[in-house]
């Protein structure tokens, strides 16, 4: 594989273009457990039949950094469309929220639990004591529900190829759990990115459309909120220890 042409760069990885192959190639201190487990959510996902990018092959590099390979989609992601396009957002928002749910009519049993993850998140965060068992004790009473859901899905994991079909990407996150809980992340993402109208009207479009009630939804901002604070960004701290409160949504 050619590994010349950049198509995006993030935190942990370099993303390569080679003619219809994409390739995320990982950072060397990238954990090998944590770039197979991602091959291996997308690959089942793969088998419900939604359409997402194909993993092709997974492969160590000769200076040792983990890669992915995967089908290249051909499009704008609907981040760009929306920003590009913004008269259409309330279109774009609906064909949003419709992919939302249609994944979440999915099931793939061999995903992790959404649950057992969020435990697992608590426990790393730096919240007190009396924090964490507040939290842990909300999420315990939450419905166990076995939904895909993305853990990521926000307009930027999306891509509406050239003749109009969505695609979504980014599977590193995918469990089977809550779709309440994975609404509840995407309202986040929008309004850690500064989008609080846009958070607003996808929470009321996502609500409406699935017949859920705006507070189920919201009692569990502060179990995403303490899962997303373990990343440590000091741009986030402040706004995600607000959501943690949960005093302020007894």
């Amino acid at each position: 594989m050619k590994l010349d042409k950049i198509v995006a760069t993030r935190a942990d990885k370099t993303i390569y273009r080679d003619g219809d192959v994409i390739v995320k190639v990982f950072d060397k201190d990238k954990r090998k457990s944590d770039v197979l487990n991602e091959a291996l959510n997308q690959a089942r996902v793969e088998e419900t039949g939604l359409q997402i990018p194909r993993i092709l092959d997974v492969t160590c590099l000769e200076d040792g950094r983990w890669a992915i390979a995967m089908d290249y989609i051909p499009g704008k992601t609907l981040s760009q469309l929306m920003s590009e396009h913004p008269e259409k957002e309330d279109e774009y928002l609906e064909m949003f929220v419709e992919l939302q749910l249609k994944m979440h009519t999915q099931r793939v049993p061999l995903l992790n639990k959404l649950k057992d993850k969020m435990y697992r998140k608590i426990s790393e965060t730096k919240l007190s004591a009396t924090v964490r068992y507040e939290l842990n004790v909300r999420l315990e009473s939450m419905p166990k529900h076995v939904k895909l859901c993305h853990g990521d899905f926000n307009p930027s994991n999306v891509i509406i190829r050239d003749d109009g079909q969505a695609f979504i990407i980014d599977w590193a996150h995918a469990t089977q759990g809550n779709a309440s809980a994975d609404a509840a992340r995407t309202y986040l993402m929008f309004s850690l990115n500064n989008s609080k109208n846009l958070a607003d009207k996808y929470l009321k479009l996502f609500c409406e459309k699935s017949d859920t009630a705006k507070q189920y939804v919201t009692k569990w901002l502060p179990i995403v909120a303490a899962s997303q604070s373990v990343k440590g960004k000091e741009e986030e701290k402040e706004f995600l220890a607000k959501w943690i409160d949960v005093v302020e949504y007894e």
